[in-house]
């Protein structure tokens, strides 16, 4: 009798163009979110990776090419953040857990690696279509990832909910952010959280 061996394919390790390629795109990722799109320069970028200017072009074809990767990746990391929340919670207390860890003081004073939504959102109508696109998407998954999380998901009203609690996180952070009075910014998230995560629950 003749047994058949099961054969393992695994992955194709990653070649260091493309391991160099993905470390530019998550400095790149951390900078739009402290310095805005704008406040990116390919030449301190790539002196923020370790790199030369010169190897910027064997990677990406344009600046603009490496925003819309940079704008996807910060999307991503932050959906995946609250994906591993909402996972790590009791299933009634997901949402509260993900608004929670959204208003906290912690994601206030991380803008590089926290939601880019609330760091960047005012500057997107001026974006190129490309990166809009890229940071649309991760919006859409983040108010799936919402939804998912409300009892009535599945229901029409769900999605509707979904927005007006994803509208009212970045709007409270970013104003948040915005004042110079600590108490006014503390205030602003603490009204937030009685409305969407309240301490009883």
């Amino acid at each position: 009798m003749i047994l058949a061996i099961a054969t393992v394919t695994r992955p194709a390790p990653k070649r260091k163009k493309e391991i160099t390629h993905e470390h530019i795109v998550e400095v790149a990722a951390r900078a739009i979110r402290r310095s805005g799109y704008d406040g990116v320069g390919v030449a301190a970028l790539m002196k923020e990776a370790g790199l030369t200017h010169g190897g910027f072009y064997a990677h990406f074809p344009s600046r603009e090419a490496l925003l819309v990767e940079a704008a996807d990746h910060a999307g991503a990391e932050a959906v995946e953040l609250f994906e591993k929340i909402a996972a790590s919670a009791p299933r009634d207390l997901a949402l509260t857990s993900m608004v929670r860890a959204y208003l906290s003081r912690e994601h206030l004073e991380g803008v590089e690696t926290g939601c880019p939504v609330s760091a960047l959102g005012s500057e997107m109508p001026r974006q190129a279509p490309a990166v809009r696109r890229a940071a649309t998407r991760r919006i859409k998954e983040m108010i799936d990832l919402i939804a998912r999380q409300l009892p009535d998901w599945g229901q029409p009203g769900a999605h509707e909910q979904a927005l007006v609690t994803a509208a009212t996180m970045v709007g409270t952070m970013v104003l948040a952010r915005a004042v110079d009075d600590r108490k006014l910014s503390d205030a602003f998230l603490d009204a937030a959280m009685k409305k969407f995560a309240p301490e009883d629950k």
